[in-house]
């Protein structure tokens, strides 16, 4: 590393210490990996060396150790194959690389060299990052070598570089974090009246009129402009705040600043109100290359003073025109009218739509101004609507201002006694709107009856009964929004009184013992649907007919929506009492399986709702990791092939899914293990402390929490793989040999005495059922033998009370005797495919053929027994003597063990079987 470059070395000694460093790289020290790295950094860029840029790619993602990850990236050479490379490590886990990350990105990569994709890239991940040093690397890459090296210190040029129309948000925190961090400075003669210039013409009948000439702003500047309003306006407020909330100088200080701000601001803004409507009406008539700039320069009438009846006329004039302005439309080469944009917002667009709110609120502030201006606009609209003489983009636009009245009013009481009366809005429009013939007049209707039934006090049953039709009749984008509408207002309202809506009412009793969901098919519902709206919701989960709609989002489908819905449900649980909390473990159940489904993989949005969801969740508290382990049985049932019907698909398609599953019994256990949040468990300790558990016969009852832990996890498990000891399909013994796997993870606090002895009982039926899997056997025994060693008093049985109050508190309905033994039993002898070799007498036979109750035990099964001939007494005499026992559990350790001999045959018999 410190030889000079002009150093006369022979080359054979160069390609010799080379080869040296390369070995070095894979060293298990990790100081001589990256002092290897370093050494051969001055080489990575000599065209003769690939392989040392091939050697670095491939040991970067390999590579465990943070400083030497750093190492490698800060080595790596500038080049389209290292850009990708250096960029992936923007979002290590370790600091300190990604730090290094940027610092080469600004070292080594000017910005022309980067794609417009790559730049928005690194700005949006440094500027958030979660480390102060990392977004500080990034500033620096942003400021002194893009802002000042590459665009000459102008923000409005290097906002060029970054397609502010594709990426606002970029922009935005682009703009925002050069002003904070003073980059950006404001010239004397800059400001948005340079773009407003008034030429005086002489018109007929007058003379001297000023009318203004606009100069039309670039996407980049008005996003430049708009930012520094909204800057100077926040800082103005704060220093604002800060005079008010201290005293003498340090408060004059504070006041001064805000002044400068605000008169900054002024100079900044349009001088007139008429100006800064000519300004944005001139970007309007631009067409639709000017409809970026129109959006932004449509946000800054929000900063504008509208107290002077003047300027709020002429304002209101204005806001006239943009909720009258028609939807935009193209027609195809078939002559048929396309609408732009989203087809449900005012302006085709989610954004604009916000806008021109923000505007309309701010110029009609006063009390229920809005809600009689926006209702004014929608009865002159709706008047071709009722008389059926509007097109179905009339029935569009007047519905999309009917949307933004309805999302922003507060309440009915502001809407009542106008031009149209919220009941009539509903009758004449809305649900006529909903049984349009165009798809897209259904799909906009249906928002706004969504938006309807959370302003009603009680939503009625009319557009109850039509939200339901159009989730169970309507094509996938109707589906879609009508759902949200249903789970919005069930939220809202609570499913009860929904329900009641429909006419149908159940006792609060018999709602909140409610443990599973009714049937529902819904694609034999008919008219009458006398089915509650959870049972309706949960049955949406099961269609897989619903699939993405083409015309709606990418990520959006019925069972992401619904996703997305009951994970808010549980997460908020304490905040809806009126759903069961019996019905939680199922929510939970249908979640877990939506996260993991090959069907899902595609619905990035509602696996990052959900990632974030489990992360959680089991912290929340006891109750919820008690519902945790009430799904890990239903989850692993649903998602394991074969075990209740006959598996189908191909095989690689059967192993795929039960990969699936071992995967969501892994996870749920890793969530069993999450620790709570510390008020919850200060609170779980303090009522233990308090409420002393009851004792029976000498034994505690289980803790508080038992439920929600390993312990209880662990003997339903047991429970599940006990209920398949008769004779198993290939699909079950695979189930139940997966489900021994992870019962073999868990373990037993000293506290759960209780649990701890029924444990050590069903191990034995455990290890019954799982017979023909050796390792699991093994792994059985061991866990029988920790159990031992924790309980207090192995010689104490247990009492049928103290296990029948263990299993009520798991809700298990199990019959088995407490008096089995804790021993786990040799291998029994398997049944021979072969006929046995007999002499003559009489044959003693037991049957085993009795057919049993899955959730109850059996006896133990022995193979038929038949009488042996002298030579193959002997040698089952020999083997016996001679042969590795196996393993049993014993109460003593000179306990004598009798036990059946397993021929050689029988196990192979056996274990070809397994296979």
């Amino acid at each position: 590393m410190r030889l000079p470059d002009d150093a006369e070395v022979s080359n054979e000694l160069w390609d010799e210490v080379i080869e040296c460093m390369k070995l070095r790289v894979g060293d298990k020290v990790p100081l001589v990996r990256a002092l290897a790295v370093r050494a051969l950094a001055r080489f990575a860029n000599d065209s003769e060396n690939s392989d040392i840029l091939d050697l670095f790619l491939e040991a970067l993602p390999l590579e465990h150790n943070a400083e030497v990850r750093k190492m490698i990236v800060l080595s790596l050479p500038p080049s389209n194959a290292t850009s990708v490379a250096i960029l992936d490590h923007t979002l290590d886990v370790s600091e300190v690389v990604r730090k290094a990350a940027y610092y080469v990105l600004a070292s080594k990569f000017p910005l022309q060299s980067l794609s417009i994709k790559v730049r928005t890239i690194i700005l949006q991940r440094g500027l958030a990052d979660r480390s102060a040093a990392v977004t500080k690397e990034c500033l620096k890459l942003l400021k002194d070598e893009w802002l000042v090296k590459c665009c000459n210190g102008d923000p409005i040029e290097l906002l060029k570089y970054l397609d502010v129309e594709t990426y606002e948000l970029v922009g935005e925190s682009v703009m925002e974090a050069l002003l904070k961090a003073g980059a950006v400075q404001l010239q004397d003669d800059q400001s948005i009246r340079q773009f407003i210039v008034a030429t005086s013409n002489e018109i007929e009948g007058e003379s001297g009129h000023c009318i203004p000439r606009i100069q039309l702003m670039e996407a980049e500047v008005a996003l430049y402009w708009k930012t520094v309003c909204r800057n100077l306006q926040m800082k103005a407020q704060e220093r604002g705040s800060d005079a008010a909330a201290t005293m003498g100088t340090e408060a004059a200080v504070y006041a001064a600043e805000a002044s400068d701000n605000n008169d900054l601001l002024e100079r900044v803004l349009p001088a007139m109100v008429s100006d800064y409507v000519e300004l944005v009406k001139a970007h309007l008539d631009a067409g639709s290359n000017y409809c970026f700039a129109s959006r932004q320069l449509l946000l800054l009438g929000a900063m504008l003073d509208f107290s002077d009846a003047t300027n709020r006329k002429v304002a209101s004039g204005f806001v006239q025109e943009l909720l009258h302005k028609p939807i935009e439309y193209e027609v195809d080469a078939d002559g048929n009218k396309v609408v732009m944009g989203d087809g449900v917002n005012l302006g085709g667009d989610r954004e604009w739509a916000d806008a021109v709110s923000g505007l309309a609120r701010k110029v009609h502030a006063a009390a229920g101004e809005f809600e009689e201006v926006l209702l004014g606009v929608v009865e002159e609209l709706a008047q071709p609507c009722r008389e059926r003489t509007a097109d179905f983009l009339h029935w569009m636009h007047c519905l999309s201002v009917t949307g933004l009245l309805l999302e922003n009013a507060k309440s009915f009481r502001w809407m009542q006694g106008k031009s149209i009366e919220p009941d009539e809005l509903l009758q004449s429009l809305l649900l006529p709107g909903a049984k349009h013939v165009h798809l897209d007049v259904q799909r906009v209707a249906t928002r706004c009856l969504g938006l309807f039934g959370l302003l009603e006090r009680k939503p009625s049953v009319e557009l109850v009964k039509q939200l339901r039709f159009c989730f169970v009749k309507g094509p996938s984008s109707i589906s879609i929004v009508a759902c949200k509408a249903l789970i919005d207002i069930g939220m809202w309202h609570g499913p009860q009184e929904v329900d009641r809506a429909m006419g149908l009412e159940l006792s609060s009793l018999l709602h909140e013992n409610k443990m599973t969901f009714s049937p529902v098919n819904l694609c034999d519902m008919n008219e009458d649907w006398n089915v509650e709206l959870l049972d309706l919701l949960y049955a949406g989960l099961n269609v897989n007919d619903w699939i993405k709609s083409v015309d709606m989002d990418e990520n959006e489908s019925v069972q992401a929506i619904l996703g997305e819905g009951f994970a808010k449900i549980l997460l908020l649980s304490e905040n809806y009492p009126s759903i069961p909390a019996s019905l939680h473990p199922l929510f939970l159940s249908k979640l877990i399986i939506l996260y993991f489904s090959n069907e899902t993989k595609e619905l990035q949005r509602l696996k990052q709702c959900l990632s974030v969801f489990f992360e959680h969740y089991p912290s929340l508290s006891a109750d919820h990791k008690k519902c945790i382990s009430k799904s890990f049985m239903p989850v692993m049932r649903s998602m394991w092939p074969g075990i209740n019907t006959k598996a189908g698909g191909s095989p690689f398609m059967v192993s795929n899914m039960r990969k699936l599953a071992v995967q969501a019994s892994r996870f749920m256990l890793q969530m069993m293990q999450a620790p709570l949040y510390a008020k919850e468990t200060e609170k779980r300790n303090e009522n233990q402390n308090n409420e002393l558990p009851e004792v029976l016969d000498g034994f505690s009852e289980p803790s508080l929490d038992f439920e929600c832990g390993e312990a209880g996890l662990a003997i339903r498990i047991a429970a599940e793989v006990v209920s398949f000891h008769a004779k198993k399909t290939p699909a079950q013994k695979s189930y139940v040999s997966a489900l021994c796997r992870v019962l073999v993870l868990l373990h037993f606090r000293l506290s759960e005495q209780g649990a701890i002895k029924l444990m050590r009982r069903l191990l034995n039926h455990v290890a019954e059922s799982a017979f023909a899997e050796h390792e699991v056997v093994k792994e059985l025994k061991r866990m029988a033998e920790r159990l031992k060693a924790i309980d207090r008093e192995p010689d104490q049985g247990l009492s049928q009370e103290q296990a029948n109050c263990i299993l009520g508190r798991l809700e298990l309905d199990l019959n088995f005797d407490v008096d089995d033994s804790v021993e786990i039993q040799p291998t029994p002898v398997s049944r021979s495919s072969r006929p046995a070799r007999t002499r003559q007498g009489v044959r003693n036979q037991e049957s085993s053929s009795e057919e049993l109750s899955p959730t109850s035990f059996v006896p133990k099964v022995t193979g038929t027994t038949n009488t042996r001939s002298q030579r193959a007494s002997k040698i089952a005499a020999l083997t016996k003597m001679t042969a590795n026992r196996a393993v049993r559990i014993s109460e003593e350790d000179d306990e004598e063990q009798g036990s059946a001999v397993t021929s050689q045959e029988d196990s192979d018999e056996s274990d070809q079987s397994d296979e």
